[in-house]
């Protein structure tokens, strides 16, 4: 964890500056309303009203300053327990026996949306850090990745909120399309659930369309995309690497690699690993998958308000191209790769 994100907290995570409360309150009000509506509109889903709404709220009611220390503690520490109690709910010999299946078709999408972000961002003249996000969202799992990395690679609030809002406009386009584009292909349950397994970013999205296609096809989409899920992990610690790698080059003074190292990611394999070993009752997962998906609610809320609008409106239309281009190059990748598999 990094010395920016202990900034707003105390070494325990607990948030200590004055007004801090406030903030996180703030958010968490917000979150509560956004998973409400979220379920109610399960095709839109919690995260997207969460960051929208905050968005609305900083921008529109302009909160004081007295909001910002609980607002920056939500979209920290809050996001990185959120992370740690999903792997709570991911079995990894489950996942074992079911993804490896999914495996090779994911290494070619992750490969093809890490060129296509770098190729499309470098023509487009998108920034490192948003085109990064970008691909990285719509590489392995939406929101939660780009939650995930931003720890590590300190993007600007605005940055942030761009790239999730950009990962969640083609999820929910996702959601309406795949399935009709699916029976149009006349593809398998196993097969439609591979692509949206591997193509779909977010896991509610994910869900949402699978079990709109089929129950088979839902089953199975949601196994590949916990299988994908998991590659946030390699990628978070080469991300580590390499930010420890540029300080060193930079000649950055008292640089530590414990100080970037997330070790949210190894608090989340801790989590896995006990869920693994049927440590954790079976009566307890809806719970903590509830947790999970609040305290994500309550990370991206808090960065919706910490954004603002005239920062983002300033960004363009470039990053939405991006997000356009890297989607459409991992839909047709996945495809691609099953139909010279056979698994069609």
């Amino acid at each position: 964890m990094s010395a920016k994100s202990l900034s707003v907290g105390s070494q325990s995570g607990r948030p200590t500056e004055p007004g801090s409360l406030a903030g996180l309150l703030l958010a968490a009000a917000i979150a509560g309303f956004a998973l409400w509506l979220g379920r109610m509109v399960p095709v839109v889903g919690g995260p997207v009203i969460g960051i929208v709404a905050g968005i609305i709220v900083r921008n529109v009611f302009s909160p004081g300053s007295r909001y910002d220390p609980g607002i920056r503690f939500a979209s920290k520490h809050v996001l990185q327990w959120s992370i740690i109690a999903l792997g709570a709910g991911l079995s990894l010999s489950q996942v074992a026996r079911t993804g490896m299946h999914s495996l090779a078709v994911t290494a070619v999408t992750i490969t093809v949306a890490g060129v296509a972000a770098w190729g499309l961002g470098k023509l487009l003249g998108v920034g490192g850090k948003l085109k990064l996000l970008i691909g990285v969202g719509t590489a392995i799992c939406g929101g939660s990745a780009i939650a995930a990395v931003t720890p590590i690679i300190k993007p600007d609030d605005h940055e942030t909120a761009f790239a999730i809002s950009t990962i969640f406009l083609f999820n929910l386009v996702a959601v309406l399309l795949f399935p009709a584009l699916g029976h149009l292909l006349h593809l398998s349950d196993a097969g439609f659930g591979m692509w949206a397994g591997t193509a779909i970013n977010d896991t509610s999205s994910v869900v949402a369309a699978g079990y709109t296609y089929s129950k088979a096809a839902g089953d199975y989409a949601t196994v590949v995309k916990l299988t994908r899920a998991t590659l946030i992990i390699p990628i978070c610690l080469a991300l580590t690497v390499a930010v420890a790698y540029r300080a060193k080059q930079s000649g950055a003074a008292q640089f530590s690699l414990s100080r970037v190292f997330p070790w949210f990611i190894l608090w989340f394999l801790v989590a896995s690993a006990i869920r693994t070993a049927n440590l954790i009752p079976a009566t307890w997962q809806p719970v903590i998958h509830d947790a999970a998906e609040f305290m994500i609610i309550v990370a991206l809320t808090a960065i919706g308000l910490s954004s603002n609008l005239r920062r983002m409106a300033a960004t363009g239309i470039r990053p939405v191209l991006l997000g356009l281009g890297v989607w459409v190059a991992v839909s047709v990748s996945s495809l691609a790769v099953q139909l010279v598999a056979g698994q069609l």
